[in-house]
């Protein structure tokens, strides 16, 4: 009897232990099973670049009808918050649609969000800075930066294949004009359409010489012309992606003929038709650029 009643305490301790162990165990379980709270984004919270203030829904679809979106498009929304426009994109336009974002918990929001919308097929997203990612393969693009950030970004966009879409929430691209311009709800979005490239010596023949030097100011263009070496008026030169129009003035006085040009540029060439204002003449045209 005194060997158990030695032992007895050691015994007592022990299952003091193991039920103070057992309750630490079960508190600990308890607090890992709660539910984790989601992420609710705040207006005027703060980001990378800028701070986060919502689209309203109405101006977001208008940027993507601007765009002119389709099924076969590619958008990509540079900083893209909550995930609103990507979505809009892939759900109301059948686009497939890129969100860039920077903050990973608006990442994970979007994909629910997406989820949510039943479009997370179409709709991706990923946690990136927007300017350390190639986004080059988008046909449209969104944004919703600041000035600077755009000015920022704009050698990259002017670089994007012709034709590209660029769409911005409230803010421009400084003395780069944009195409179209439209109002809702009190707020501005701004179209602008990547031009071709066409600085430069172009000529092409036929049944006459032509010669051009085109100067370019963005979307804007002034040549200096010649035909058959004989210097003519250059007129209402203009891109709208690869699309590019001029006039010739070819001669002077009563006799003025004015030929209106219209061509797709494809690197260093232009392919297209020209006419007589009269229209009562029309033929084709290919111009390659160089010396």
């Amino acid at each position: 009897m005194q060997l158990l009643w030695r032992k007895a305490p050691v015994v007592f301790v022990l299952v003091l232990f193991a039920a103070a162990g057992l309750l630490a165990h079960e508190t600990s379980y308890a607090q890992n099973s709660k539910p984790k709270q989601e992420f609710t984004p705040s207006r005027g919270q703060e980001g990378k670049d800028v701070i986060w203030v919502p689209t309203p829904e109405a101006l977001v679809e208008r940027m993507l009808q601007m765009a002119k979106v389709t099924p076969s498009d590619y958008v990509i929304d540079l900083g893209s918050g909550d995930g609103i426009t990507v979505i809009t994109a892939a759900k109301k336009f059948g686009a497939q649609a890129l969100g860039i974002e920077y903050n990973p918990d608006m990442v994970e929001l979007s994909k629910r969000n997406a989820e949510k919308a039943g479009v997370a097929g179409r709709a991706e997203f990923i946690k990136a800075d927007i300017f350390a990612t190639d986004f080059s393969k988008a046909t449209v693009i969104t944004m919703y930066l600041l000035p600077h950030l755009n000015l920022k970004l704009r050698p990259t966009l002017l670089d994007m294949k012709p034709g590209t879409r660029l769409v911005s929430h409230a803010f421009t691209m400084d003395d780069w004009q944009p195409d179209q311009t439209e109002t809702v709800e009190g707020r501005t979005a701004y179209l602008w359409i990547v031009p071709a490239k066409v600085e430069g010596t172009w000529h092409w023949g036929g049944a006459r010489n032509y010669e051009i030097t085109l100067r370019q100011q963005f979307q804007q263009v002034e040549g200096l012309a010649k035909v058959d070496n004989k210097t003519v008026q250059f007129r209402n030169g203009k891109l709208q992606g690869d699309k590019l129009t001029f006039s010739l003035i070819e001669y002077a006085g009563p006799n003025a003929i004015s030929r209106e040009f219209t061509g797709r540029v494809r690197g260093n060439a232009i392919e297209g038709m020209a006419k007589l204002s009269s229209g009562t003449g029309e033929e084709k045209w290919s111009a390659r650029r160089g010396n």
